[in-house]
């Protein structure tokens, strides 16, 4: 007689951490008053009763907020690591021990294991999927097409994400919809720029504890993200250096006052490599041969693969752990690089990510997000789809009210000024 298999319930380091967890946790959510605001509504109307929903998150104690929020909404919900070395294993124990939340998630997980925990997740049979970067769904429309037809649709977080889904609707295999969360206002503007813009710094000091002051700092990608890595760099009093692809973004690295170069000519004089591209391979081989002795180079973008690791263990004669989340490869010509976070994202992997104050607003719209699925499932055509400007406009003003700042209205004039084309100046 062959013995069933039941599958686990939960998957996390260690559940006596969830007391910690859930101090952690409380204290993010001082920060968080806007989804707070949204989970109380949730907990009332229940708009997500009876949907099963999976969250392929950064599994930290912002994503818990979001995690619980949609369960008071009534989604059967279950949460998975987005990416290795992001998970805090405190916060996995206390969702579980003390939500009830199904979580699949250890940091520092190998690739096979956050493999298998897409597929766990997917086993879910989700009818909403909430992504960071479109593994799971990559995943889902490469290998389980016939759970397709249980999706009302995806939300997506990142840039990369988004990239990923415009190529799936490109080739064909997007034929559900998609709600492209990470080119809302309120997502963009602030969890890119300001959230990727501390968060990275803070996890290279706390990896390093160098002076970036006086230091030559080399940002990879001038999009949002690194914009914000750029500005927060500058503040520190680091001379910073920027390397594009786009023409248009080059142009405004430089008007904001910041010098471009390519990454050739970047490369020998950098003291601090940081990539926020979301491609790969942003600093190979070549780069390598001719950085400083001591050159230390980490990724904010997304995964490991914006730094070109194979090749750098290639050329290395020996590679030694120099602190926690620093590694020293010594190269065959006597010099040494040394990675921070393993390549992985240096403000997750060393640090706690982004500030939970941004993450409020960036969390506010992947839960209105899922409401709107489901309120128009069936109306929205398969491909991407923005928030509704109702939606960005609402969280922006929850978020002012949070913070006591006040603004102006249109006068009945104004108003009428501004929509009529006869009025003239």
């Amino acid at each position: 007689m062959t013995a069933t298999f039941t599958p686990p319930k939960h998957e996390v380091k260690d559940l006596s951490l969830a007391s910690q967890g859930r101090q952690r946790i409380e204290w993010a959510g001082r920060e968080m008053p806007v989804l707070r605001q949204i989970r109380d509504r949730f907990a009332q109307e229940k708009p997500l009763a009876g949907i099963r929903l999976i969250a392929c998150c950064h599994v930290t104690t912002e994503t818990a907020h979001l995690a619980i929020a949609l369960k008071a909404a009534g989604a059967d919900a279950l949460l998975i690591a987005s990416n290795p070395l992001s998970t805090q294993d405190d916060v996995a124990a206390s969702l579980v021990a003390d939500h009830g939340i199904p979580v699949f998630a250890i940091k520092g997980e190998d690739a096979e294991t956050y493999s298998r925990h897409v597929r766990i997740a997917l086993d879910h049979k989700p009818n909403i999927i909430i992504d960071d970067g479109s593994d799971v769904v990559a995943t889902l429309i490469q290998e389980r097409q016939h759970q397709i037809a249980d999706l009302i649709g995806t939300t997506e977080e990142t840039t990369t994400g988004i990239v990923r889904l415009r190529a799936m609707f490109r080739d064909g295999v997007l034929t559900f919809p998609a709600i492209n969360v990470n080119d809302a206002d309120t997502k963009h503007f602030f969890d890119n720029r300001y959230g990727t813009g501390q968060s990275t710094l803070d996890g290279i000091i706390r990896a390093t504890n160098v002076l970036l002051a006086g230091k030559t700092i080399v940002v990879a990608g001038y999009g949002w993200c690194g914009k914000g890595t750029a500005l927060r760099a500058r503040g520190m009093g680091a001379n910073v250096i920027v390397t594009e692809i786009d023409p248009t973004k080059a142009i405004e690295a430089v008007m904001d006052g910041f010098r471009v170069l390519p990454m050739s000519e970047a490369a020998p004089v950098g003291d601090l490599f940081i990539t926020v591209t979301g491609n790969k391979h942003v600093i190979r081989a070549e780069h390598f041969d001719v950085m400083k002795d001591g050159a230390m180079v980490c990724n904010s973008g997304h995964f490991d693969i914006e730094i070109d690791l194979k090749s750098l263990g290639a050329k290395a004669t020996e590679v030694k752990q120099a602190r926690n989340f620093t590694q020293e490869y010594r190269l065959q010509n006597g010099k040494s690089v040394i990675v921070l976070g393993e390549g992985r994202l240096i403000n997750l992997a060393a640090a706690e990510g982004h500030p939970s104050a941004v993450m409020d607003m960036s969390f506010a719209n992947q839960a209105l997000a899922c409401e709107h699925l489901v309120k128009n499932k069936g109306k929205l055509e398969p491909g991407l789809h923005s928030i509704p400007v109702e939606v960005d406009k609402e969280i922006a003003r929850l978020k002012l009210q949070a913070m006591g700042v006040q603004i102006d209205s249109l006068t009945p004039d104004q108003i009428e000024y501004i929509n009529s084309w006869t009025s003239g100046t």
